[in-house]
């Protein structure tokens, strides 16, 4: 019978330069290898990005990979009384596999975020990321949990996963979410009405896979806002207060845009 060692080996000296190159095979190996990314602005309200994209010649199987966009933080919801926070959570990831023709036309929508900054309880849910067209059906990746704050020292909890996904939902192969960030937790002052709090801190999560960091502090500030930029499919930042008496409200955060990646071959 025979085995690998008795089949002839040719070693790469023995192969004349410039012999060999893409002609010389019915198709060159990575003449129809490609990865294309969609994303809109980083920058806090975004729109995202939405396009129509055509599949090149001779690619008949595509991957595609989506992050929705993570949710918005919370505002500071009460201005008289200290309360603890929970982190917004970044967008679910999913992904699949799907054969596909060359000329077909995709519609792609990496997503935006909601254009509010939140002074309420609640921030706003993340928008989905979707690809539409042959052979795909429903499929998007969902986007991320609000952040939320609440007034009740009763309520904290370690973790929160109430935008649960698995295997096989929204039209994937295989897709996941993240936990939202965790409950703060901090010392305050009863005896003043809880009015006055100390070492405020939350962290909103990130995509799955994408692996960024984000935190949101507060020390001794009367007021904090959330409004700064925040990386792709990752939760936005909340509004914090350690003093009551306030007549402006800190307001939560956008979270970063979505993501789409399409490898195709």
């Amino acid at each position: 019978m025979a085995n690998y060692s008795s089949y002839k080996k040719i070693s790469g000296d023995q192969i004349e330069s410039g012999v060999l190159d893409a002609t010389k095979f019915s198709q060159s190996p990575t003449g129809t290898y490609g990865v294309k990314w969609f994303y809109g602005s980083p920058q806090q309200c975004s729109s995202g990005c939405c396009c129509l994209w055509t599949i090149p010649t001779g690619v008949n199987r595509l991957w595609i990979q989506a992050w929705g966009a993570g949710g918005n933080g919370h505002g500071m919801c009460n201005c008289d009384r200290c309360q603890h926070y929970m982190g917004a959570g970044g967008g679910s990831y999913n992904s699949v596999m799907v054969q596909t023709v060359p000329g077909c036309q995709y519609s792609v929508c990496a997503g935006g975020v909601y254009p509010c900054w939140s002074r309420d309880c609640s921030g706003c849910v993340g928008c989905s990321s979707y690809v539409n067209g042959y052979n795909l059906s429903n499929f998007c990746a969902v986007g991320g949990c609000s952040g939320q704050a609440n007034g009740s020292w009763q309520e904290s909890c370690s973790s929160v996963n109430t935008c649960c996904t698995g295997p096989g939902n929204n039209g994937g192969d295989f897709g996941f979410n993240n936990h939202v960030g965790t409950w703060s937790n901090t010392r305050h002052d009863t005896y003043r009405g809880w009015c006055h709090c100390y070492n405020q801190g939350t962290s909103p999560s990130s995509a799955p896979l994408i692996g960024t960091s984000v935190g949101t502090y507060i020390r001794s500030c009367w007021v904090r806002c959330g409004c700064w930029q925040v990386p792709y499919g990752h939760g936005g930042q909340g509004a914090m207060g350690t003093e009551c008496g306030s007549s402006c409200c800190g307001q939560g955060g956008t979270g970063g845009g979505g993501l789409i990646k399409i490898t195709y071959f």
